[in-house]
């Protein structure tokens, strides 16, 4: 779900994003170009929607899309260890900035 289709259907929302530009890996590939966007229901943490744009996404959505179907919250995602230096590291910094707390921002 986007965060505008989340907000019509009236959930309150958090909303993470993280650069490409700010993940090491991305830089290294010359990948630079990019956002991981995590769209979640403020009252019970439910993803509501993911999204992300460039090099090497295909092969990170199934991140969100195993977590969508396990129905994690905000607070298993920001547990979950990812591997550094890794791209999947900025799904983790999406989550963690919906909620304020991303590392590396």
């Amino acid at each position: 779900m986007t965060e505008a289709a989340a907000k019509e259907k009236g959930y309150k929302v958090k909303v993470g994003r993280f650069p490409f530009m700010g993940n090491g890996k991305a830089i290294a590939l010359g990948e630079p170009e990019g956002l991981v966007k995590t769209v979640f229901d403020e009252k019970t943490g439910e993803l509501l929607g993911a999204h992300m744009i460039g090099a090497e996404v295909t092969e990170m959505i199934q991140g969100y899309v195993i977590g969508k179907s396990a129905e994690l919250t905000e607070a298993e995602f920001m547990h979950t260890i990812f591997p550094h230096p890794t791209l999947s590291e900025m799904m983790h910094e999406s989550v963690l900035d919906a909620y304020g707390r991303a590392v590396h921002f």
